[in-house]
């Protein structure tokens, strides 16, 4: 696919992918909330994703990307394959989060231990080690995630039965789903990328809904509230998250993904009305300076 944009630097197009992937996302955690409290868990997967498809394979065809598919390499397929797995994972227990916690806000700042499962993944895969910097950010980060998540009398069910649980481990899937495409960003176009974990995400959607024998009868707002999420979230962020990788470190993303809890908040505020406690607020804002000292941290030169 052409370059539209062949004058502006690298960095440049990398930061601006990147804010555009974090506003993005930040819209899914809104709208999938909304669509969530009208429908069930499997719908919501399968039209959810079947809108994106809608958005994606007309993109695909228009600029020519489909016709690389069959062009890749056995290893670009394999690495397609445990992405895909990777990001039914994450994807699955990240919306399950989100149907399960009060509010949306708290799911995102608990999502910014991303960074740090993708640190550890470096220092156990590519032997990378992390500096004191790191460390402190990595403190800040767990520190703010103990405060989001505290209460007196939590049990394991409680922790999971509210979301919180389910939110670390889509960001272990997650983690692993982003270094492996980092490492292979070069031969595998970012488009092919958001394509292989819309269908994996779909046609797991679709099998669950014959198998259970759900019901494809949904309300109009809940439909809106899909086409337009799925239109922010699979397709653009998705898009914009896989070439934010070909411009620039998958450390300079985070940093910037980070501040995306501030833009959810915004629009559940907005949209759903609601408030983090104070706590988890404070909590919250822990994680995004944890995330921004530990990337900073990484970026400094050796």
């Amino acid at each position: 696919m052409k370059d539209l944009f062949p004058n502006v630097p690298p960095t440049v197009k990398g930061i601006v992918l990147a804010f555009l992937a974090t506003l993005g996302m930040a819209n899914v955690y809104v709208f999938s909330k909304a669509a969530l409290l009208e429908v069930n868990f499997y719908q919501f997967q399968f039209y959810w994703f079947g809108f994106a498809l809608l958005w994606i394979l007309p993109f695909l065809v228009v600029t020519g990307l489909i016709k690389k598919i069959s062009g890749l390499s056995r290893a670009s397929y394999l690495t397609l394959l445990i992405i895909g797995i990777m990001e039914l994972g994450a994807a699955s227990m990240l919306f399950l989060s989100i149907q399960l916690a009060e509010n949306p806000t708290t799911i995102s700042f608990l999502s910014n231990l991303t960074p740090i499962f993708v640190t550890m993944l470096g220092i156990r895969f590519l032997g990378e080690r992390f500096n004191f910097v790191e460390a402190v950010g990595i403190i800040l980060t767990i520190a703010g995630v103990i405060l989001i998540t505290y209460t007196r009398d939590t049990t394991i069910s409680e922790f999971f039965g509210a979301g919180s649980g389910w939110i670390l481990v889509s960001s272990v899937f997650s983690s692993i789903s982003i270094v492996t495409a980092k490492s292979r960003i070069k031969d595998i176009h970012p488009g092919i990328l958001t394509l292989n974990r819309v269908v994996f995400l779909f046609l797991v959607a679709a099998v669950a809904m014959i198998v259970r024998q759900e019901s494809f009868v949904i309300s109009g707002r809940a439909t809106l509230n899909m086409v337009i999420g799925s239109l922010l979230g699979p397709f653009l962020t998705g898009l914009a998250q896989y070439s934010a990788l070909r411009y620039i470190e998958a450390s300079r993303t985070m940093i910037i993904q980070s501040t995306r809890s501030l833009f959810v908040l915004m629009g559940s505020m907005i949209y759903l009305s609601i408030l983090p406690e104070m706590l988890q607020l404070i909590g919250g804002l822990i994680t995004i300076f944890g995330v921004i000292i530990m990337t900073w941290g990484k970026m400094r030169p050796k």
